[in-house]
C-alpha cells in the first residue's frame, strides 16, 4: 500500500498558502488530516507546555489506530478490523510526578472512532477534533481529556503552515524505501482552555508569546521501522523565535544509529531544511534510571544537526510511560528545554525515547 517515494517537487511555501483545501502531489488537505485506515498504523500525537497556576505544566494527547489484518477476512459486523488506543500525560513540575492515563477499544459500536474525512477521533469519554479557522494553518484542535486524576480541555490554533517532513510528506526512516511514513507536523500551535489536577480546575495563563505553545504530529505507514530497530530518540521543539526544530535517531540493539533525520523551519514563511540519514547525532549526557522498570533513560543530549549544535534538557526525570494495559510499550515523553550551544534556553517541547526497557515493535 505504499505509495511511490519518488515525488514531484511542491511550490513549497505558495503551495502551503494555498486557498483551503491545500493539495500536493500526493497529500491533500483537509481530508489527509484524517485517518487512512489501509495502512497499518497511525497517530495523532500532541503534546505542549502550559502555564497555570503561576506554574509550568506538561501535557500529551495522543491517539493511535492500528490495523487487524487477521479480521480482513471476517464477515461478522464484530469483527475488530481497526484498533483505537489513546494515552493522555499531564507533567506536574511544582509536584514533580507524570499523571498519566490510557484507553482502548476497537472501532465502531459508538465507542471509537477516527474519521477518514478530518481529524476527528474518539475513544470512549476522550476526543481529538480539528475545525477550520481562518488562521495560517487552517487549523483549531478541541482536547477533551477526562483521565485519571486530571483532565485537559484544551484548543490549540495553528498560528503556521502545516510542516511536510521529509520529501514532501514522506519521511524515511530505514535504509530500505519501504520503512517510510507519511509524516506531517504542526509546530508554534497556540494553545487556551484549562487544566484540571484532581478536582482543581486552573484555566491557562497568558504570559510570553512562547508560552502555552503545543507541537502536533500526524503520522502514518505501512512498514515503519527497520527490524533491527529496537527503538528511537526524537524531540520536537517550539523555538522562542517561531522556529520549529525536529529531529530523530532509530537506534540498534547496541545503541548505534540506523537511520537518522528531521527538519529545521526558522520562521513560518521560510522553507524547511530537511536532514539527511547522516546529518543527526545524538549523544547522551546524562542517564536516569527509572525505579519501575530499570530502564536507564538519557535525559540530557547533545544533538548535533545541519542547523547547530543543541542540548535537550528533561525538566523532569521521571517522564516514563507504562502503557501495558493498551500499546503494551514502556517509554519516556516529557517536557524539555532546547539550548543553543553557548547554554542558552532558546526553545521548549517534547522529548520521546522509545525502546529502552525492552524492543519496541509497532505490529
Amino acid at each position: 500500500m505504499h505509495r511511490r517515494h519518488a515525488l514531484l517537487a511542491l511550490t513549497a511555501i505558495g503551495m502551503q498558502r494555498a486557498a483551503w483545501p491545500v493539495t500536493t502531489d500526493k497529500l491533500h488537505f483537509p481530508r489527509d488530516h484524517g485517518s487512512h485506515p489501509t495502512f497499518a498504523t497511525e497517530w495523532w500525537y500532541l503534546t505542549g507546555q502550559v502555564q497555570a497556576e503561576g506554574a509550568l505544566w506538561g501535557f500529551q494527547i495522543t491517539f493511535f489506530r492500528s490495523r487487524v489484518d487477521i479480521a480482513a477476512t471476517m464477515h461478522s459486523a464484530f469483527a475488530a478490523r481497526q484498533l483505537l488506543f489513546a494515552h493522555a500525560a499531564l507533567t506536574d513540575l511544582r509536584g514533580r510526578r507524570l499523571l498519566h492515563d490510557q484507553r482502548i477499544a476497537r472501532e465502531g459500536f459508538g465507542v471509537a472512532r477516527a474519521s477518514e474525512e478530518d481529524t476527528a477521533i474518539r475513544l470512549q469519554d476522550w476526543s481529538l477534533t480539528r475545525e477550520n479557522a481562518h488562521v495560517p494553518g487552517h487549523s483549531r484542535y478541541l482536547i477533551e481529556a477526562a483521565a485519571q486524576g486530571f483532565s485537559l480541555q484544551l484548543q490549540a490554533t495553528s498560528t503556521q503552515p502545516v510542516l511536510l517532513q521529509g520529501e514532501h510528506g514522506l519521511s524515511r526512516k530505514g535504509p530500505e524505501p519501504a520503512q517510510s511514513s507519511w509524516y506531517t507536523s504542526q509546530p508554534q500551535l497556540a494553545v487556551t482552555g484549562h487544566v484540571t489536577l484532581g478536582n482543581k480546575r486552573m484555566p491557562l495563563q497568558a504570559g510570553q508569546p512562547w508560552d502555552n505553545r503545543a507541537w502536533m504530529d500526524h503520522e502514518w505507514s505501512e512498514a515503519l521501522m527497520h527490524p533491527d530497530a529496537v527503538g528511537w530518540d526524537w524531540i520536537g521543539m517550539n523555538l522562542r523565535d517561531g522556529g520549529a526544530l525536529t529531529a530523530f535517531v532509530l537506534r540498534r540493539l547496541d545503541g548505534s544509529a540506523l537511520w537518522a533525520g528531521g527538519s529545521f523551519r526558522p520562521s513560518a514563511s521560510a522553507p524547511a531544511q530537511v536532514f539527511g540519514a547522516d546529518d543527526v547525532r545524538f549523544t547522551p549526557q546524562r542517564l536516569w534510571t527509572s525505579a519501575a522498570s530499570g530502564a536507564r533513560y538519557p535525559v540530557q543530549w547533545q544533538i548535533d544537526t545541519p542547523a547547530g549544535r543543541y542540548g535537550v534538557h528533561a525538566l523532569l526525570d521521571d517522564q516514563e510511560l507504562d502503557s501495558g494495559a493498551s500499546t503494551g510499550a514502556i517509554y519516556w515523553e516529557g517536557l524539555s528545554v532546547l539550548r543553543d550551544a553557548g547554554g542558552e534556553e532558546i526553545g521548549r517541547g517534547y522529548l520521546e525515547m522509545t525502546g529502552y526497557a525492552r524492543p519496541l515493535r509497532l505490529r
